[in-house]
């Protein structure tokens, strides 16, 4: 049975719908600080934010076994990397190489229009802005 949802955008569970605000994105440097691949570090291959989960280069390995397809002849196993939660990795300070918490900061542009104003991401550790990935 689906849930009702209320006018404020939230199911009756209470739960938030569509997409959470995930705190790294494609590129970044992260941790994972909990589960079974805790102490570990990769790239974010891709974020979900339907699913509040990221893929981290390296980690959450999975295998599958597949069968041959006109794409794939050989079949054989598959291994690939699985999404974990958002909530168990941390972003690296590329300055420091130790992994922070974010911060929003609103820069302030030339005040024509509000597109102007840029937010750029700061670490709550070093008090650095953290560059986009690949710029």
């Amino acid at each position: 049975m689906a849930r009702r949802q209320l006018q404020s955008g939230r199911s009756r569970a209470g739960k938030a719908s569509g997409r959470a605000k995930v705190h790294v994105r494609r590129g970044d440097r992260v941790k994972v600080i909990r589960g079974n691949f805790a102490g570990s570090e990769g790239t974010v291959l891709r974020v979900l934010p339907k699913e509040n989960r990221v893929v981290v280069e390296g980690v959450n390995m999975r295998k599958r076994h597949r069968r041959p397809t006109p794409d794939n002849p050989e079949g054989g196993i598959i291994t690939f990397e699985a999404p974990i939660h958002a909530s168990n990795v941390m972003l690296i300070d590329p300055s420091t190489g130790e992994p922070t918490r974010v911060r929003m900061r609103i820069a302030e542009g030339d005040g024509t229009t509000k597109r102007s104003r840029a937010k750029e991401r700061i670490s709550v550790r070093s008090g650095n802005p953290i560059p986009k990935a690949g710029a």
